[in-house]
């Protein structure tokens, strides 16, 4: 196994990486947030335009978003199905611009979406921290399952065993134990 880089560099690196990857969002056409539960984009556009003057189509898969006749600003697949009937588009003025809401709930609300879009640079979901209030507002299960899923998800960065990997690994140490007369040097763990 190659020794891992110290961990100067590997802040060094981390930081490199956040600031290619804070970069290549702030080149997007749009700006979006997440929860566990659902992605929310903003896109700001001149003030004359009308909710009439938009393409928005939102389908499980797919979005797109943009103004008739124009390039869109957002045009492709979605990295995991959405709610449709669930999920919302919106025009507000804010100041001299107006900008476009965009509102999906995601399916699965147990994942974090590395992009909006599958052609979108992706961003590195392992580094995002749920604000505490946020998990605070889960029920017990769910919240159990989102802070275990952080923590295997912690686990695999640093490469060592996820909690069920250690809890495989925890019964077999016992069983050797209990069982010093068995040859476990060729066992394969899968």
């Amino acid at each position: 196994m190659p020794d891992s880089p110290p961990p100067e560099e590997r802040e060094k690196a981390d930081v490199q990486a956040r600031a290619k990857e804070q970069a290549e969002q702030a080149a997007l056409p749009y700006k979006w947030d997440q929860t566990i539960k659902d992605v929310d984009i903003t896109i700001s556009i001149e003030a004359k335009y009308k909710g009439k003057d938009l393409d928005v189509k939102i389908s499980r898969n797919a979005l797109k978003v943009g103004i008739k006749g124009q390039q869109p600003f957002i045009d492709g697949e979605l990295p995991h199905a959405i709610r449709v009937d669930e999920s919302t588009w919106t025009l507000a003025s804010s100041g001299s611009a107006k900008e476009i809401a965009v509102h999906l709930d995601k399916m699965n609300q147990m994942e974090w979406w590395p992009h909006v879009i599958t052609s979108a640079p992706k961003i590195d979901v392992s580094k995002i921290q749920p604000e505490n209030s946020k998990l605070g507002d889960l029920d017990g299960e769910t919240r159990g399952m989102v802070e275990k899923m952080m923590f295997d998800q912690r686990q695999k960065e640093q490469g060592k065993p996820t909690s069920d990997e250690q809890k495989k690994l925890d019964i077999l140490s016992q069983f050797k134990q209990q069982h010093p007369e068995m040859d476990f040097s060729n066992a394969k763990m899968g």
